[in-house]
């Protein structure tokens, strides 16, 4: 049974910066890729950034410049470094995966970890 754990959220005034983490906790499996989307109020979910375990990234425009995403393929685990943070990033931020199980892959999600940035 695999499991992503995330941290790191909170509440932040706009300008500081946030660092997230999530963690697939699990066996039998190996890392395609790795990233994190996110959900604002009345908003659809949306892309942040993704990176694969040969660590080729893709971000959102919105982002570049201010998100850094790493992995750590020895914990199985996903970064997202958060700079200068605007009171638009507000949202719940959510883990994806794509992991490679046997012969196919499979998606998992987090539970979703919010990000709040005040003015």
């Amino acid at each position: 049974q695999v499991q992503l754990v995330e941290s790191g959220g909170g509440l932040v005034q706009a300008g500081g910066s946030l660092r997230l983490s999530c963690a697939a906790s699990g066996s039998g499996f190996s890392i395609n890729t790795m990233g994190w989307y996110r959900q604002a109020p009345g908003k659809q979910r949306e892309l942040v950034a993704t990176i694969t375990s040969g660590d080729r990234t893709n971000s959102a425009d919105s982002v570049k410049g201010r998100f850094t995403i790493s992995l750590d393929n020895a914990k199985n685990t996903v970064y997202l470094e958060i700079n200068s943070l605007k009171p638009e990033d507000t949202a719940v931020y959510y883990c994806y995966s794509l992991l490679v199980i046997a012969t196919s892959t499979r998606r998992y999600w987090g539970p979703g970890i919010q990000v709040t940035v005040s003015s």
